[in-house]
């Protein structure tokens, strides 16, 4: 295994047949952690690439807190959404603010996702539903983070204190909050020495199947720990639970000699292990963003003022305490770190809307776990946006099942040009196998256009061939060309030139 992820940290295609093969925890982060700091960078950036792992970089907002006025929390959802942001739900907060307006916590969450489109995370969720904590720990202004690592327990001694009592209350509710969520995070510190700061395994266990039975994606919190046992155990406990998405908690709970080539091998070796692709950070000092959104984080979670994630992502010691406002912090910070591509970084509105465009355009029963060939189409980010509002909102001019259709009548001739070769085109040539001789795939990335006809040639029997990333050519030489992006400003760059394409937009 050493050999191999030596190889994928310069050679791509050694990263591809790294990334289909059934791989043991164990022997990832043994041969991760022996590599310098440059390498696991270039390695997570490799694994950051498509179909290999996601590669949109953006933020995830704490809106929330539980002095915060209900005007307030109303408000700042409405300004995640408008921007595109996941919000990052502390459910706690949202039963505080609700129980001091007089409402149940359910209710609230209910108004919130009357207001907003975008992804709920939910977070802070146990046995019976919203985490109920004193207020000692509600109010806290963050020491641990504000004076540094390593972690050695809560500074006043008083996590993991809950208000079990009141959460029993709401039980009634606890299936409707994940319902209600797009995702749902669970805390799996505990197996790696941090048992007075998170639930026990068995109640993350007990939500982890909640959160699937319902068809939610779920993340898992994790500690950097001591970077090398404690992060096997976390890692090993989250694949355990079922966890699609890895979130890598840093800070004082990076307990690691030299912190940041640690925290550079904890993102990469989550990008390899990742089921769902995604790997994000809730509680990283600025330095360790920087390095792992080098090393390939997807997501960055931050907060409002008040709300813990504010400061726990983006500052350093000394200077992470309640009351900051993280996300205009974190987002200066990945767009000095992450180069953008086709899509901006962070990802806003207009992205969003076009990965719901792809979904639709598949069909949800068609995506992430489900596979083509060697890999899984899309990631967990396909899954978090078909229980959102925008999902239903955004609108396609023809899905997969329709280009079936035609092909079925005869339609499309027997040569179909799919121009874009991304997920989309995955499941357009399947839907087309048996109905026409020859696939050509085009994209303007010749190592996406690469992997993806070989993926579709171990998957199909029909001719799949290379276009040469020239889509012109590319749709001269067939009876039909199909525009697959769902971005449509790229959408219509594609279509320039091409006689009769079919777009899906």
């Amino acid at each position: 295994m050493l050999e191999i992820i030596r190889e994928a940290v310069h050679d791509p295609d050694a990263a591809w047949e790294l990334c289909r093969m059934k791989k043991d925890p164990a022997e990832i982060v043994s041969s991760v952690t022996g590599l310098e700091r440059d390498e696991a960078v270039s390695l997570g950036n490799n694994f950051k690439q498509f179909p290999l792992g996601c590669d949109l970089t953006e933020i995830f907002v704490g809106t929330c807190a539980s002095d915060m006025e209900k005007i307030d929390i109303l408000g700042n959802c409405q300004l995640s959404d408008a921007i595109g942001a996941s919000i990052h739900v502390c459910a706690y907060a949202f039963a505080d603010i609700a129980e001091a307006h007089g409402m149940k916590g359910i209710d609230l969450y209910r108004e919130v996702r009357e207001l907003t489109e975008v992804p709920l995370d939910l977070d802070h969720f146990g046995s019976f539903g919203p985490m109920r904590l004193p207020k000692d720990i509600i109010g806290c202004q963050g020491q641990c983070y504000n004076t540094g690592p390593p972690f050695s327990g809560c500074p006043r001694d008083r996590i993991h204190s809950r208000l079990l009592d009141k959460e029993k209350e709401a039980i009634a509710d606890r299936e409707e909050w994940v319902k209600i969520s797009s995702s749902v995070a669970v805390n799996v510190s505990c197996v790696q020495g941090a048992q007075g700061h998170a639930a026990p395994l068995e109640e993350a266990r007990e939500i982890a199947e909640l959160a699937i039975k319902f068809g939610k994606v779920v993340e898992a919190i994790l500690f950097v720990g001591d970077g090398d046992e404690d992060l096997l155990r976390g890692f090993t406990a989250a694949l355990e639970l079922g966890a699609d998405v890895f979130v890598i908690e840093g800070g004082p709970f990076n307990c690691a000699k030299n912190r940041l080539d640690a925290f550079a091998r904890a993102v990469a070796a989550a990008r390899i292990l990742a089921p769902g692709k995604v790997v994000a950070t809730n509680g990283a000092y600025e330095d360790e963003c920087r390095i792992g959104l080098r090393a390939g984080l997807n997501a960055i979670i931050t907060g409002f003022p008040k709300n813990h994630h504010g400061y726990m992502c983006g500052y350093a010691p000394g200077t992470a305490r309640r009351g900051n406002f993280g996300l205009p912090r974190v987002l200066r910070i990945i767009r000095e770190e992450v180069r953008s591509g086709q899509t901006r970084a962070p990802i806003m509105k207009e992205e969003v809307e076009a990965l719901a465009r792809a979904v639709k355009i598949v069909g949800p029963e068609h995506v992430y776990p489900e596979k083509i060939g060697d890999c899984a189409v899309g990631d967990a980010h396909w899954v978090c946006l078909q229980s959102t509002p925008l999902y239903r909102r955004v609108r396609v001019g023809k899905t997969a099942a329709d280009i079936s259709a035609m092909a079925k009548e005869g339609l499309l001739g027997d040569t179909v040009a799919l121009l874009g070769g991304r997920f989309v085109s995955w499941v357009l040539a399947r839907e087309l196998e048996g109905y026409v001789d020859r696939i050509i795939i085009s994209d303007t990335d010749p190592r996406v256009e690469n992997v993806t006809v070989e993926n579709l040639r171990s998957a199909l029997r029909m001719d799949i061939e290379q276009g040469g990333s020239d889509d012109l050519l590319s749709a001269n030489r067939s009876d039909t060309a199909i525009v697959c992006s769902t971005i449509p400003s790229i959408n219509r760059k594609i279509s320039l030139g091409v006689r009769n394409p079919i777009s899906l937009l």
